[in-house]
């Protein structure tokens, strides 16, 4: 009874890894996109420097969800708990 109690809650806290990083990288690449257009629409001279920031951004942003789907496989594949 207890191990099945202790996988339910470690594939749990491996769903909300996922999903909370997939959220936060989600926003924060709408952000970032947000920003840049509303940039380019005021300014379109600047937008090769403004890509460069854009990008760098977004990936920055993105490497947040890939922590989480790390996070999530070790939760599930390498616990030192079972």
């Amino acid at each position: 009874m207890e191990g099945n109690l202790q996988l339910a809650l470690i594939c749990i806290g491996a769903a909300l890894s996922i999903g909370l990083a997939g959220l936060g990288a989600g926003i924060g690449i709408g952000l970032v996109g947000q920003g840049a257009t509303m940039g380019l629409a005021r300014n379109p001279e600047v937008q090769p420097k403004l890509m460069v920031f854009m990008i760098l951004g977004m990936a920055l942003a993105e490497s947040i969800a890939i922590y989480g789907l790390v996070i999530s496989l070790i939760l599930m594949y390498a616990n030192p708990l079972m």
